[in-house]
This record gives C-alpha cells, structure tokens and sequence, in this order.
C-alpha cells in the first residue's frame, strides 16, 4: 500500500510540477513592475543581462546581479518561495554537480584528505572556478524564469515574430507549449482511469500490456487531433503564415527601464 501511494504521489507530482512549469499566465496578468514593461523591451533588456552574467567572471558582480533578480521577482509580485522553485530545481542542480570535480583542480590548497589511499585537495582557485560556473547558471536561469514568468506566451511569440524568428519554428513552438499541457491532463485521466477501475492489484505483464495500449491510444488520438487541427486551421484561411495583431507600444517607462539596464551593466 506504501509502495502504490509513492508510486501515485510520484507520478501527480510530476505532472503538477509540469503543468506549472508550462501555464504561468496568473503570474503574467498580475499587476507587477516587469508585467507593465512592453515585452520586446523586456528582452532585449533581459538578453543584456544574460550576455553580462556569460562576459562576468567576478563573484560579487554575479552576486549582485542575482540579487537584482530577486528584487525584480518581488517588485513584479512574484512569490519569492515560487520564484526560487523555478530556478533551483533541475539545471542549477545539474550543474552542481558537474562543477564539483573542478574543486580539485591545480592551485592553492584549502583542505586535504586521505580516502582508501587517494588524496583529494580542495584548492582555492578550483573552489572559485566552481561558486564562478553555479552562479553564472543561476543567474542566467532566474532571467529566464522572470521573462518567462512575467510575459503572456502569445506575446512571447510574436516577439519572436518581429525578431525575423523564422515562422515554422514559431508554429511549433506554440503548438508543443499548447498540447504539452492537453496530453498531461489526458494522462492524469487515464491514470485515475485505470486505477478506479482496475486498483492496485495488476501482475507485472498486465502492467505492461496496459501501458503498451495507452501508449499506442495516445499515438493514435494525438495524430488525429493533429489533423483535425490543421484542417480547421485551413478552413479559416491559414496558408502558412500565422497572422497576430502587433499593438505592442513602447512608453517612456520602457526607455527608462533600458537607461536603467545600460547603467546597471556598466556600472558592475
């Protein structure tokens, strides 16, 4: 009974944590400082700073840098506990592990210590190489997941639109963002489905029968809805070319904003 709750709890877990990741439109509606910013300024604005954090290879700049983006997480009112979720989970702990090995490296040592007959050194220059590497990931991720958090997704891709983005990548970028959360709902159903109906008591071979059906049910419902979905696209006149209504308008509160970027980058 154990097990079947941690497998249940793994797996609504999962596809809440994704569901979140992708649908982040309550935070785009509120009334934030980064929410009120026209998007194409806001990306160009934020472009700056990602090549900033790549060009810096000092701590206290990185430092400062990632406190800038806390604070506009706060001004843009969004929930710090949230926010650090986002940007702490998967890549910045991925790179942490990749950057552990380059504590090790030549340089000045800090501590020392024998296992089974190795010596392992942690050196200073290799400790900064490392907090260096984390910090640039974490920094560059929590712009990201600003941009992300405090931009509606079709505006998003009309950015892209006016940027020249090449039209077919904007389709099916769109499309996966959109089906991506229609196929986790199709699999939450069949999961719940399946257990009301069946329960826990499933031997391993009909587990697998079970799921190699549901794989080729969902194949077959995607590639259908697929086409019924381009056909509608083409009665309502789609020849290739997506058209959105740009009224996007840059104020005086955008310049500012950009006057503001330029000082922060040079000044650090």
């Amino acid at each position: 009974m154990k097990s079947d709750n941690f497998i249940e709890r793994s797996i609504v877990g999962m596809l809440t944590f994704l569901k979140d990741g992708i649908i982040s439109e309550e935070c785009a509606l509120r009334k934030g400082f980064l929410q009120s910013l026209d998007p194409r300024v806001k990306i160009i604005s934020f472009l700056l700073f990602i090549l900033q954090v790549l060009m810096t290879g000092n701590i206290q700049s990185l430092a400062v840098l990632y406190a800038f983006s806390l604070f506009l997480a706060v001004v843009s009112r969004i929930k710090l506990g949230l926010f650090l979720r986002r940007t702490w989970i998967f890549i910045p702990l991925f790179s942490l592990f990749i950057a552990l090995p380059a504590i090790f490296g030549p340089g000045e040592a800090l501590l020392a210590w024998n296992i089974f007959g190795i010596k392992l050194v942690i050196t200073r220059q290799g400790l900064d190489t490392a907090v260096i590497f984390i910090m640039r990931v974490i920094t560059c991720v929590s712009f990201v997941v600003l941009l992300n958090l405090t931009t509606k997704h079709f505006e998003l891709l009309k950015v892209l639109r006016i940027f020249r983005i090449p039209q077919i990548f904007i389709t099916i970028l769109g499309m996966c963002y959109r089906y991506i959360y229609l196929f986790i709902g199709i699999i939450q159903n069949k999961y719940l489905a399946i257990k009301s109906r069946i329960g826990s008591g499933v031997k391993y071979q009909q587990g697998q029968e079970m799921v190699a059906w549901n794989i080729v049910s969902l194949w077959e419902r995607s590639t259908n809805l697929t086409e019924e979905v381009y056909k509608a696209m083409l009665s309502r006149g789609y020849q290739g070319e997506s058209v959105a209504w740009n009224d996007f308008k840059i104020r005086i509160r955008d310049y500012l904003w950009l006057l503001a970027v330029v000082i922060i980058i040079w000044t650090i």
